[in-house]
C-alpha cells in the first residue's frame, strides 16, 4: 500500500535541508557578484570617438570625455546627440552584462521557478 503524503526513504527532510543550503549559497554568490558588478565600468563612444561616456554597474555616469573639435557653438544639438548616443550605448552594454550575470544564476529560468 502506498504511503500518502510521504516521501520515499524519508527523503524530504534531508533534501529540503540540502535545497535550503544550496539556495543560501546561491544567494551569497549572487550578492557577491552584484557587489563586484557595481565596481565594473562600461565605456561607449559616439561620433568616431569625439564623445565617450563611462557608466558604472551602479547605473551612474562616471566619466564624460569630449574632443574639443566636437564643440561647435553653432551646432550644440550635435554635441548633445553624441553625448546621449554614447551614454545610451554604455548603459546598454552595462545592462547586457548584468543580464548575462543574472542568467548564470537563474539558468535561463527567466525568473520563474521550476515547480
Amino acid at each position: 500500500m502506498a504511503r500518502h503524503g510521504g516521501f520515499p526513504n524519508g527523503g524530504m527532510p534531508g533534501s529540503m535541508n540540502n535545497l535550503m543550503k544550496q539556495a543560501q549559497k546561491m544567494q551569497k554568490q549572487m550578492a557577491e557578484q552584484a557587489k563586484e558588478f557595481e565596481t565594473k565600468e562600461f565605456t561607449a563612444a559616439a561620433g568616431g570617438g569625439a564623445v565617450s561616456v563611462t557608466v558604472s554597474g551602479k547605473r551612474e555616469i562616471t566619466a564624460v570625455k569630449i574632443d574639443p573639435g566636437a564643440v561647435d557653438p553653432e551646432d550644440v544639438e550635435m554635441l548633445q546627440d553624441l553625448i546621449m548616443a554614447a551614454a545610451n550605448e554604455a548603459l546598454r552594454q552595462m545592462e547586457e552584462a548584468n543580464q548575462a550575470m543574472v542568467g548564470k544564476f537563474t539558468g535561463g529560468l527567466g525568473g520563474s521557478l521550476p515547480f
